[in-house]
């Protein structure tokens, strides 16, 4: 829309009697499927805490979903979705929001049996007909539960987008030093559903690989600040507190250095999804290389595929614009709590 006819209309509407307005209500940017491993590391926590608080987007459905064997206790998907229901219930969302159990296990083949509660409800939201509201599936863990709806009913494909927290740096777009040298946390979780998603889906792809997330740093500063804002904020910095012991008491992990940021890496979820621009609904300030979605290998490498359907792979998350937005918002929501 050029300035003149942004103006024209700018007139027009003003030009209507105010007794004949009718009362306008902005639709949501986009529905969001929250799926996330709430139960490890609390960035997710962070993640869902400010989804939650965004005007914009609408959430039909929160799943907690399963860890690697090696970090599982074997309820980490119920562990997941209890950690998910806490926030709910901090932000006073409880008669809103019932989080979900995912299944508990990975795919282990493609054609494994693993079922789980929330392939139904993942369907039933993508195959939905009244709505033209667009379906994102936002994932900061593995790709179970995306897997198993696809392959219960492969028409979602083209009903969703999935933005992913995961997966090895691309050799072409990763910056010096940045290549991986196993596989990406994220996609390990269960690189059956991964490779079933790229390779075998057609279900459109915005990625977010390690080496973007991993600038996702919060300073411990900040996070000492948010701590006393209130219930909300001391409950995401004792769980930041927490994760050398969780993880001490994981064999063979080594210690975790004393340093002054912690990685927030889920928090592109909400970028990408809510913080958008108004008159073309798109990420803006986040840079992006649009490619073919290349075929996804058993070690997480990839290989070039020029028929591939296109799919953003994200190169730079804009920092600034997303914790600025959380803390402010956490910090409205410390004063709404306390009236």
């Amino acid at each position: 829309m050029d300035r003149r006819t942004f103006l024209g209309a700018s007139a027009s509407l003003l030009a209507v009697p105010r007794a004949m307005a009718a009362p306008f209500v902005q639709p949501p940017v986009a529905r969001v499927i929250l799926d996330n491993d709430f139960a490890g590391d609390p960035d997710g926590l962070f993640q869902l805490a400010h989804h939650l608080l965004c005007r914009s987007v609408r959430i039909p459905l929160i799943i907690g979903s399963h860890l690697p064997a090696r970090f599982g206790s074997g309820h980490d998907a119920v562990d997941s979705a209890q950690r998910a229901a806490d926030i709910v219930r901090l932000l006073g969302l409880a008669g809103s929001y019932r989080p979900l159990a995912g299944a508990e296990t990975p795919l282990g083949s493609a054609g494994s049996a693993v079922r789980s509660a929330a392939t139904a409800p993942i369907v039933r939201e993508a195959l939905r007909e009244d709505t033209r509201v667009p379906l994102i599936y936002a994932a900061g863990a593995g790709l179970t539960e995306l897997a198993l709806a696809w392959r219960a009913d492969r028409r979602i494909g083209r009903r969703l987008r999935l933005i992913w927290i995961g997966g090895n740096t691309h050799s072409d777009v990763a910056p010096p030093g940045a290549m991986d040298r196993e596989p990406e946390f994220n996609f390990s979780i269960d690189p059956v559903a991964a490779q079933l998603i790229f390779n075998e889906s057609d279900i459109e792809i915005w990625q977010v690989p390690s080496a973007t997330y991993r600038t996702m740093l919060f300073g411990t500063g900040e996070l000492d600040e948010l701590g006393g804002t209130g219930p909300l904020g001391a409950y995401l910095k004792a769980a930041v507190d927490s994760v050398p012991a969780m993880l001490a008491r994981i064999p063979g992990f080594p210690p975790l250095p004393q340093t002054d940021a912690y990685v927030l890496g889920d928090s592109p979820l909400v970028t990408l999804s809510a913080l958008v621009t108004p008159f073309a609904a798109d990420p803006a300030s986040s840079d992006y290389r649009l490619m073919p979605t290349p075929r996804l290998n058993p070690d997480g490498s990839y290989t070039a595929r020029a028929e591939g359907r296109p799919m953003r792979v994200y190169t730079r998350i804009d920092t600034g614009l997303t914790f600025r937005d959380m803390m402010a918002r956490f910090r409205l929501e410390a004063l709404r709590a306390g009236r």
